[in-house]
């Protein structure tokens, strides 16, 4: 009989021995394996068009004009209900996407690298916060933002982060979740911590590597400017860090937790390929002033992959003051943290949290685990308007569908405890 316990200390020594490192940066079409040229990744588990939220609608609708595919909105509609466009998720592809998570070939993407194993993978850059692709706006501001994005952010931090690569000092992203977590982020939904470590780190390479000082402004303007900016980067960070931890035979460790904003799926290290799905759930939310609780998008992105790692909601003890942007009390935010260590493998010993003597987080979610106990994994989670073009409506917290993990663990009884 198989031995979980082996299997899972196993896929935890994994999950903790990695380095992930920013190695470089280089367009989507260019660098992720297997990427079509008339390609689109979105987050969750896969789904087709007519299934698709209206948020992934919108940040579908966004791409395909960014790309030049179509001239307007109802062209890019027309083309993506006629299968003109192939869709695939971006775990598929060793990649992560927040909220709709849609990435096209044009799209400059981070490469992050988990030295200990070798494995690679890639993220946007960070648009900021409001109305933006990634919770499915489309108007000209949007497509003007990315376009900035492309011609004038990633040269100026391809160039410092190739600069600090040359000079031996490649960007360590792991020490900067930890650093980050004693000052006050659970690095999902509060970013503002690490997006500053990143931006002291990288400054000097921006500095030497660059020739041109308005570009530079610009781009460090922006940098400090958006909280949230090292958010991509950490969930590249986080799916280096868990993708290893996949395929170990007998393993009840979940290693993919995401949404598309119709459903949620995980994937199980001993479960092969499978994505386990139900519908996915409606977030507790604080709402945005001028929006009502039936805007609200049911749960959508693949920042799930944070808490996966054992951070973002699984750290919420670290971050009291991110209940002004989730709602909530400091208190709540203490007990998510201590509730997550009844479902999980073991606590990480690298990211840890002060108001709990430095205990370490709780990481590596049991999928039997949480069969038993009933108690599934909560997310910190931003929250997209039901109707495609609108944007963000506002932040929460999330309960994720047990439903899910019930059928996980069916299956792993099934294909390794029965009889």
């Amino acid at each position: 009989m198989v031995d979980v316990n082996n299997a899972n200390k196993e896929a935890l020594e994994r999950v903790l021995s990695a380095r992930p490192m920013l190695v470089g940066m280089g367009k989507a079409g260019e660098v992720i394996p297997e990427m079509g040229e008339r390609m689109l990744l979105h987050a969750g588990p896969p789904i087709e068009w007519e299934r698709m939220s209206g948020p992934l609608k919108g940040a579908i609708i966004g791409a395909m004009l960014y790309e030049g595919w179509a001239s307007t909105p109802e062209e890019a509609e027309k083309m993506a209900s006629k299968g003109e466009i192939e869709f695939d998720p971006c775990h598929h592809h060793h990649a992560v996407g927040p909220m709709a998570g849609v990435i096209s070939p044009s799209m400059p993407v981070f490469i992050v690298e988990n030295k200990t194993f070798n494995n690679k993978a890639y993220v946007t850059q960070n648009e900021g916060l409001g109305k933006v692709l990634r919770y499915g706006a489309y108007s000209q501001e949007v497509i003007d933002r990315l376009r900035w994005m492309e011609k004038v952010l990633y040269p100026v931090l391809n160039a410092g982060i190739k600069r600090a690569y040359d000079s031996d000092n490649a960007i360590d992203l792991k020490n900067l979740i930890a650093q980050a977590l004693h000052m006050g982020d659970e690095l999902h939904n509060r970013n503002k911590a690490a997006t500053s470590l990143f931006l002291r780190t990288i400054f000097p390479y921006l500095v030497e590597s660059s020739n041109d000082n308005k570009a530079l402004a610009e781009v460090v303007r922006f940098l400090d400017s958006n909280d949230h900016f090292f958010l991509n980067l950490g969930m590249a960070a986080a799916k280096a860090s868990v993708e290893p931890a996949h395929g170990i035979e007998g393993s009840s460790y979940v290693t993919i937790m995401a949404r598309n904003g119709t459903d949620f799926g995980i994937k199980v290290s001993g479960l092969g390929d499978e994505w386990f799905t139900a519908p996915a759930a409606v977030p507790k939310v604080l709402l945005f002033p001028g929006f009502k609780p039936e805007d609200v998008n049911p749960d959508i992105g693949d920042s799930a992959i944070m808490e996966t790692l054992g951070v973002g909601a699984f750290a919420l003890a670290a971050a009291p003051a991110i209940v002004q942007f989730i709602g909530g009390t400091p208190q709540d935010a203490v007990n998510y943290t201590l509730e997550m260590y009844e479902i999980t493998v073991s606590e990480n010993n690298m990211f840890n949290i002060p108001y709990l003597n430095f205990r370490g987080t709780p990481t590596g979610i049991d999928v039997l685990k949480v069969a038993e106990t009933g108690i599934s994994p909560v997310l910190d989670t931003g929250v997209a308007h039901r109707q495609p073009g609108v944007g963000q409506v506002g932040a929460g917290i999330v309960r994720t569908p047990i439903e899910a993990f019930v059928k996980a663990a069916e299956n792993y009884v099934e294909k390794y405890l029965a009889e």
